[in-house]
């Protein structure tokens, strides 16, 4: 199975950007369907974004649309999610996931295979 580690968490304001890095080793990433998820105190894990390895279709979770984006670079098996606009509520644990059934659907975290440690992103109001 590939390993995930993610990176780029941080405290910032809001309205402000951050960009969150998951890099695959041990296989290779291109094969999986990547999807982020994050929870955050007290609550349960939440979908947020899924981007497929064939047709590069990205999902989003309705809160973030518009926001976030999530995309791979395949040659550099890394997944990115870029948050933009942040809000208080997005703060969270993030964490990557590679899916290799990738005719799952992204959005349940049972469908995926790998998760990363997860990397805390805050933000202030």
């Amino acid at each position: 199975q590939v390993q995930l580690h993610e990176s780029g968490g941080g405290l910032v304001q809001a309205g402000d950007s951050l960009r969150l890095s998951c890099a695959a080793s041990g296989g290779t990433m291109s094969t999986y369907g990547m999807g982020w998820f994050r929870q955050a105190p007290g609550k349960e894990r939440q979908f947020v974004a899924s981007i497929k390895d064939t047709n590069g279709y990205t999902d989003y979770v309705d809160s973030v649309k518009g926001r976030f984006t999530i995309s791979r670079d395949n040659a550099k098996n890394t997944v990115y999610l870029q948050m933009n606009s942040l809000k208080p509520e997005d703060t969270a644990i993030y964490h990557c996931a590679a899916q290799w059934n990738r005719q799952l659907n992204g959005r349940y975290a049972t469908n995926y295979d790998s998760w990363g440690p997860g990397t805390q992103v805050t933000v202030s109001s």
